[in-house]
């Protein structure tokens, strides 16, 4: 899942960001509307959770570009302001979900996981191939009856290939949906992740590497 998390105060965005990649998503920063409209114009998010009150370009307009586009993106909108007149505001601009702060993080996740099934095609609550299953919102993986001890990174992988229902998947694929921009492209980031997830998979194998092609389950 790729979000994008545009907030001007600094340590709270990236605190967020933090949080949020710790929960194996891939996060991308922009501080002010118009770093956040540079962001959403090259890359494809599945959800934007987006200040109000941003400096140089405000969120309001950063939204109504989102909605003018007919971006698949979602919208999480964020501001200090708890009202029912800002939040029926909010959701009248085209944001598909309010949240005032303060803010409970497990809210936030989870807010943001049910705009992600909405962003694209609807998603099953949990993936199965073959003895593998998978509960994202649960976070949990297991091969048979023993739970696999993923780190995030590798359960987003595993989710991804399991989404996929048998597509071959690049690594670049996986690079810009699981990683974020900060992620190298030569490097073999991916690669190792694959053969520590496969590691932990065991045998028989169950990732399979499709030559100049990617991988598949």
């Amino acid at each position: 899942m790729r979000v994008l998390v545009v907030e001007d105060h600094r340590r709270l965005a990236e605190a967020i960001a933090d949080g949020l990649r710790r929960e194996g998503m891939a996060v991308d920063l922009a501080f002010d509307g118009a770093e956040a409209l540079t962001h959403v114009g090259v890359t494809d998010y599945d959800v934007v959770v987006l200040d109000r009150d941003l400096p140089r370009i405000h969120g309001d307009q950063v939204c109504r570009t989102l909605v003018d586009r007919r971006s698949r993106t979602r919208v999480l909108m964020l501001t200090a302001s708890g009202s029912t007149r800002e939040r029926v505001e909010g959701l009248e601009l085209g944001a598909d979900d309010y949240l005032p702060k303060p803010f409970e993080f497990t809210e936030l996740v989870a807010r943001i996981r049910a705009l992600a099934r909405r962003a694209g095609e609807p998603l099953p609550p949990t993936y199965a191939s073959g003895e593998l299953t998978l509960d994202p919102s649960r976070r949990t993986a297991f091969r048979g009856e023993h739970r696999l001890p993923l780190t995030p990174k590798e359960f987003a992988v595993l989710e991804h290939l399991l989404a996929a229902d048998g597509r071959v998947v690049s690594a670049e694929e996986l690079l810009y949906r699981v990683w974020d921009e900060e992620a190298n492209p030569f490097t073999t980031t991916v690669k190792t992740t694959i053969a520590r997830l496969r590691a932990k998979l065991g045998d028989p194998p169950v990732i399979e590497t499709v030559r100049e092609g990617g991988y598949r389950i």
